[in-house]
């Protein structure tokens, strides 16, 4: 694979990186309105608790970790994710203790968004519900988008270097033997010596 190919590869899983990110964003300046204007959580509708509580997670697990969190509370549009974004509205806007579905209200979720694993009052599946392993995720992401900055610096360096003519057989000392070579102006014996000394 030529390192043209590489880059084309490199540019296209940027940009289907930045897609999915993109998709994955919400727009909250409204909710983010009612919560600067302090109103009274028993003056809120419970749709309106769910978009707080959905805002608050997203501040929580930005982009894809909040779908990952969405989906693990039962997925977009289901009964437990509304009321897992509810109870985290009551708790974290209205301070609240809130419980029912969640047997230790938010503070549940809360410990298992840090890694301790009792989401919902007992461990669920028989042990710890995947919290263990989110900043596992966390690193590989982090790597990820090291891995892209370099591989950008990389694509810079060898850009400028090809729009420069610094390119590999350019103007460097074995390109310019080779050349010589190529037009006759040195024997074969003589470009040998001067290649070992170049190297």
């Amino acid at each position: 694979m030529s390192f043209a190919a590489i880059i084309v590869l490199f540019i296209v899983v940027l940009l289907v990186n930045i897609g999915l990110v993109s998709a994955h964003e919400h727009d909250f300046t409204e909710i983010k309105q009612l919560i600067d204007s302090g109103t009274a959580c028993n003056q809120l509708a419970d749709e309106q608790l769910e978009a707080i509580g959905d805002y608050y997670m997203e501040q929580i697990h930005p982009g894809e970790a909040h779908e990952l969190m969405d989906n693990m509370m039962g997925g977009e549009g289901s009964a437990s994710l509304k009321q897992v974004h509810i109870n985290m509205a009551k708790r974290l806007y209205c301070n609240e203790e809130s419980t029912g579905m969640m047997g230790n209200g938010m503070m549940g979720m809360m410990n298992m968004m840090r890694g301790g694993g009792n989401m919902m009052g007992t461990n669920m599946m028989g042990g710890s519900f995947g919290g263990g392993s989110l900043w596992l995720w966390s690193i590989v992401g982090m790597l990820f988008w090291i891995a892209m900055l370099v591989a950008l610096v990389l694509l810079i360096i060898w850009l400028y270097k090809t729009v420069t003519g610094q390119a590999a057989n350019g103007n460097s000392a074995l390109g310019i033997l080779k050349k010589r070579f190529a037009k006759g102006e040195i024997s074969k014996k003589e470009f040998e010596s001067m290649k070992r000394e170049i190297r």
